[in-house]
């Protein structure tokens, strides 16, 4: 969508440079019968950069493509009204591009927000320097629990304070999809206080494309999805359904930041040789969920009975398997993963992702990727 964009404004841009043309006596523009003066030829030929320049910033990816193509838009749509008995049907591109900039500033102040709350996540969260995981550290958890932290390779490591990854994705939106939908995503963590941020974008085809931010803060989970960065096709927040189901997704996702298990918000149980329950409370949120490893303390999947959405009545049966586990930053961890529902009528395997880059104890907030969206045709 973003060539095709591209390539319509371009082509717009080079139709404005033969009105210059007109103009100087350069050459002739037939489309336009009535004589074009020096002056308007000025502006045609400024369209014309506008244009011009706001191809450049898409095929760049920059985030300000919209303000140059409202600026050209606007001097077009006065030329064209100047001009109006022979150029009337370039406002029908005119109107065209102007919805696609709509959607454009659209993505920015979404994009905005999320850098916002992160910003403020960031800045509220507390690092613990140079404090190290030791044996000790990890003497009252489970056995096997203490089995994954140490094959984990964490002992010896500092505390893990806050997580900035990129995975990308595969999704089903309908237990009936056959094909997969792929997907970009950024996340970021903190564990004092424990908190997320994460954000994706997906298309459902060529021409239509879904943003999404989920985010846990003060205990509390909240849920925006977008169509074309524009149209809000949900928006679930102050239910405790919602709050519970997203700490729960915290509660699975320590996997990639494994000290975390060693927080004073989670407790763990024993259930037996190759399991434990660990239950997480956070200012009066609660949730729960079983971990699995192997024998040798590899991480093979959490469980958690957790409710879809607001509107379901019932928690489902909710699994993450890993499918691939490195070693990254020193640390093993589950690098490839899948997400399951178990429904009425059989397994909904509705997640697939790979994570592509980890970082932990980021000094700064990382920057948002601006070309995060062409990862997705990748």
């Amino acid at each position: 969508m973003r060539i095709a964009i591209a390539i319509l404004i371009g082509v717009h841009g080079i139709i404005h440079l033969f009105g210059f043309f007109k103009a100087f006596g350069i050459s002739e523009f037939n489309a336009i019968s009535q004589p074009i003066s020096k002056p308007y030829g000025i502006f045609w030929f400024l369209t014309f950069l506008l244009f011009a320049f706001t191809v450049f910033l898409i095929l760049a990816h920059s985030d300000y493509w919209f303000l140059s193509s409202y600026l050209a838009l606007t001097i077009s749509q006065v030329l064209i009204f100047n001009s109006w008995s022979d150029s009337k049907f370039g406002t029908i591109v005119n109107v065209i591009i102007l919805m696609a900039t709509i959607i454009g500033y659209s993505s920015f102040n979404f994009k905005n927000k999320i850098k916002e709350e992160r910003r403020s996540l960031f800045e509220n969260s507390h690092v613990s320097i140079h404090k190290k995981v030791l044996e000790e550290s990890i003497i009252d958890l489970p056995p096997i629990t203490q089995k994954w932290l140490i094959h984990s390779g964490i002992i010896g490591k500092e505390l893990i304070t806050n997580v900035f990854l990129v995975q990308e994705l595969q999704l089903k939106m309908k237990p009936d999809q056959t094909n997969w939908n792929c997907g970009a995503a950024q996340q970021y963590f903190t564990t004092q206080p424990p908190a997320f941020n994460w954000n994706i974008n997906t298309e459902m085809n060529p021409l239509l494309s879904i943003v999404g931010r989920d985010k846990f803060e003060n205990g509390k989970g909240e849920m925006i999805i977008k169509l074309l960065s524009l149209i809000p096709v949900a928006n679930a927040k102050n239910d405790n359904k919602v709050n519970q189901a997203t700490l729960q997704r915290y509660l699975a996702e320590i996997v990639w930041f494994p000290t975390m298990s060693l927080s004073p918000y989670i407790k763990w149980e024993a259930i037996d040789e190759h399991s434990a329950r660990a239950t997480m409370e956070y200012k009066g949120t609660t949730g729960s969920g079983v971990f699995y490893f192997d024998k040798i303390g590899n991480f093979e999947k959490f469980v958690a009975m957790r409710y879809e959405d607001s509107k379901a009545i019932k928690p489902t049966e909710w699994t993450v398997t890993a499918t691939k586990t490195e070693e990254r930053n020193g640390i093993k961890i589950p690098v490839e993963c899948k997400a399951s529902w178990k429904l009425k009528d059989g397994e909904w395997t509705w997640l697939k992702l790979k994570i592509t880059n980890i970082q932990y104890n980021v000094k700064e907030m990382p920057v948002a990727d601006n070309a995060l969206l062409s990862q997705v045709s990748k």
